[in-house]
């Protein structure tokens, strides 16, 4: 019998595989589509994610040669974003945790395909899920002209309109908006209009600034440049949609309602593929749960919101991380009571935070005087450092801390700090106990994790293997109840 069937092979379903993999499982992951799709998605990686993947030793497999600080390819926090059209300055920032590297999601699905390969995760394609039985040690996993499939668990990980979701009964309450239209497309401007910063200079009315969302009385509209492609031109109105296929025509009468006067918009240039596509509204729904039984749901499947910002991958690869040491667990028989519950109970919260701060910088952007005046006072708060630090650290995720039971200290329930040699060390997905007094005694958990030296530390440090800090401390009181907490002695 399988141990884990993953349904879908976008980026959530192929990290999840990954993670399970190191752990010692082997996925078999099963995608409906035969093909990988061409169709452009998401445009980068915003948040804590990229550190994480950082620590799997995969950004430097995204990231330019020489990217970030030293001699090797290391990301480094993001001087500026943006924050419901406003632009955000965290150059002065104590403590920077925002992220961000421009790929394409293309690229990013490509590059875990060929990791999980790697690991000797079997890749499935043409396999679509009609249907699912429960038992009480396995799922029967049913194929489209297929044979079932039998498993000890099924992850959906099939996106917002999730099967797995809808055969498991699991409710998908949020909200929707059709108010919106938003259009975007590749495009290409005349060379001599780019600013030395990427920024897109339209006659009679001015710069429109890279990578950022600009917000007028009439609408919004965010220039992506590329340096490996074409750019593109999103613009979002509040106004009833045409019917018909999106065109560039379309995307260029857009452009000039928002911004009041035309922008010299050409077909791309580049091999392809290119997008225009025009989408209405939008949704902001949350699973009522993440576990029915032996089914568990990732990514979209659990969640979904606005796009503004990024931060689906920086979520969806996230759940990943956190599901997947916690499954491997429980299918090797060392998982402690309940272990698997953590899952949801961890991740559901950080669903709901980021569908809050989407949710209030939509409305940030949308047209008004209301809305206006609300921008207004929102800038002056925005000038004030503690301010810019809680929306960066809400936009990297980095402010999400998880209930650690019994353990205690200012750091427990923290992801773990960037410390000498932790990139090394996080590489395998194993548990860490760094130990500066070389004297702590992991007890019957010792092969549930790796017991590291670590003189430069003032406090010893146990690690899940997601790198949330679990216990710290300085002798062995309290580090097999915090032990026992997450594995089952061997």
């Amino acid at each position: 019998m399988i141990e884990v069937v993953i349904a879908g092979a976008g980026p959530n379903g192929l990290m999840l595989a990954c993670e399970l993999a190191l752990a010692g499982v082997r996925p078999v992951v099963l995608e409906r589509l035969t093909e990988p799709t061409d169709t452009q998605r998401a445009n980068g990686l915003v948040g804590q994610v990229i550190r994480m993947l950082d620590r799997r030793g995969l950004y430097e497999r995204l990231a330019p040669p020489g990217t970030g600080t030293g001699t090797g390819t290391t990301p480094i926090p993001a001087p500026r974003f943006t924050f419901g059209a406003f632009p955000l300055d965290l150059s002065g920032l104590p403590d920077n945790p925002l992220y961000t590297l421009l790929v394409p999601q293309l690229r990013i699905e490509r590059m875990l395909t060929e990791r999980a390969a790697e690991l000797g995760v079997d890749i499935r394609r043409g396999h679509e899920v009609i249907g699912l039985t429960q038992g009480e040690k396995s799922v029967t996993v049913e194929l489209r002209e297929r044979a079932p499939i039998e498993a000890e668990f099924l992850v959906g990980a099939d996106g917002g309109r999730s099967t797995i979701r809808k055969l498991t009964g699991i409710d998908f309450p949020g909200v929707t908006s059709d108010d919106s239209v938003s259009r975007t497309g590749h495009v290409s401007v005349p060379a001599h209009l780019i600013g030395p910063d990427g920024s897109l200079t339209v006659r009679g009315f001015g710069a429109v600034p890279p990578f950022q969302h600009l917000r007028t009385e009439q609408g919004l509209i965010a220039w992506a440049p590329s340096p490996d492609g074409d750019p593109k031109l999103t613009t979002v109105e509040w106004a009833q949609p045409p019917e018909g296929e999106a065109s560039l025509d379309e995307l260029r009468a857009s452009a000039r309602r928002v911004l009041g006067t035309d922008v010299p918009l050409d077909p791309p240039t580049g091999p392809g593929p290119h997008l225009m596509r025009r989408l209405f509204g939008g949704n902001t729904r949350i699973a009522e749960r993440y576990r029915a039984g032996r089914v568990l749901l990732l990514g979209d499947a659990a969640h979904v919101h606005s796009a503004i910002g990024g931060p689906g991958l920086n979520l969806g690869l996230q759940d990943a991380v956190n599901l997947g040491w916690k499954l491997a667990a429980e299918v090797r028989g060392h998982a402690a009571e309940g272990l698997l519950d953590t899952y949801g109970s961890e991740r559901h919260p950080a669903a709901r935070r980021v569908a809050m701060h989407t949710q209030a910088q939509s409305l940030l952007t949308r047209p008004g005087g209301e809305v206006t005046a609300l921008r207004e006072l929102f800038g002056e708060l925005l000038e004030q450092p503690t301010a810019r630090q809680h929306i960066a650290g809400l936009l990297a995720g980095a402010d999400i801390t998880y209930d650690m039971g019994p353990a205690t200290g200012p750091l427990v329930g923290h992801w773990a700090p960037d410390l000498p040699g932790l990139r090394e060390l996080t590489r395998t997905a194993r548990a860490l106990l760094l130990d500066p007094t070389s004297a702590l005694d992991p007890g019957p958990w010792a092969p549930h994790i790796d017991t590291v030296p670590a003189p430069g530390l003032d406090t010893a440090l146990l690690l899940r293997p997601d790198c949330y800090i679990a216990w710290q401390g300085t002798t062995n009181e309290g580090l097999h109840e915090a032990l026992a907490t997450w594995f089952r002695p061997a």
